[in-house]
């Protein structure tokens, strides 16, 4: 027997495992759907991101509860979770069957249904319950279709359709897990390189000091300028001695004077020599000896 359901109802699920189908009607520009189950303790929080079955995450490390591969059935396009309930530990308080949308919100799904059948039942048996799910406003993209939670010794299930604008990130953290939705951080301008720098210039090595035999450090050459050629063999040219100022030029002879002779030596002075008569007191000069008269 199949239990239609609507929003809020609930109904007892005799069951020890359920297999929950998410199924619609693709169409051009229809997004596209995805379903995943939450095991929620009593707090109505997950006890670790392992209680989080997904596409991304198909199956608890327990094996009890799996995402299996969408499928497409002649009414339309179909995604599946399946849960063992009767092995579940009792820390597990609830089960939460939830879709997803990517590329759109749920108002651009059609014939959204979730379809619970009994895993122990025969393989093309009819399903246990059928809720047509139907968001509030159509803005959703994350839907809780409906939970199975403990009753006594058994379970139950309550159809839901609750929905969320943020999607599925959203509807993990509100039972404690955090998602990866596949945003990064929005890429950085890049930056400018800064200006090369040139790099400090090492000083130029010293010359070596040149030393003597005996290691101790020679003087400095002197200037080029002073130093005077070389010879081949490396002794220092004697330095040319400084020209001889010039020497006068030669007398010029003078004509000769009266009172020298013509070489030019003056004469001595003799005595006045007595004037002859006749000479009409002519006197001549003094002469030299051998002009002297009786010589």
């Amino acid at each position: 027997m199949t239990h239609v359901m609507v929003k809020g109802m609930n109904v007892p699920l005799d069951a020890s495992g359920v297999r929950a189908v998410l199924r619609w009607r693709p169409r051009p520009g229809t997004p596209d759907v995805d379903a995943s189950v939450l095991l929620l303790g009593p707090d109505g929080r997950v006890r670790s991101d392992a209680d989080f079955v997904f596409y991304n995450e198909p199956r608890h490390p327990s094996g009890l509860a799996r995402h299996l591969p969408k499928k497409r059935d002649p009414e339309g396009l179909t995604d599946t979770v399946e849960v063992d309930l009767a092995a579940l530990d009792s820390g597990v308080d609830r089960v939460v069957f939830a879709a997803s949308s990517d590329g759109g919100p749920f108002r651009l799904v059609e014939d959204l249904a979730l379809l619970l059948y009994d895993t122990a039942g025969p393989q093309h048996a009819a399903p246990v319950i059928t809720f047509d799910v139907v968001p509030d406003t159509g803005h959703e993209t994350a839907l809780i279709c409906g939970e199975v939670y403990r009753k006594g010794s058994g379970w139950k299930f309550r159809a839901l359709g609750q929905g969320y604008a943020s999607g599925l990130a959203d509807l993990a953290n509100e039972f404690g897990i955090a998602v990866d939705d596949g945003e990064s951080e929005p890429a950085q301008p890049p930056q400018s390189p800064a200006p090369a720098t040139a790099a400090p210039t090492a000083p130029a090595p010293a010359a070596p000091v040149p030393t003597s035999a005996y290691g101790y450090p020679l003087p400095a050459p002197s200037s080029p300028a002073h130093v005077p050629a070389q010879p081949a063999y490396g002794y220092p040219q004697p330095v040319a001695a400084a020209p001889a100022p010039p020497t006068a030029p030669p007398p010029v002879l003078q004509q000769p004077q009266q009172g020298y002779p013509a070489y030019g030596y003056p004469q001595p002075v003799g005595a006045a020599t007595a004037p002859h008569n006749g000479d009409n007191g002519f006197t001549l000069p003094p002469q030299g000896p051998q002009f002297q008269p009786g010589r």
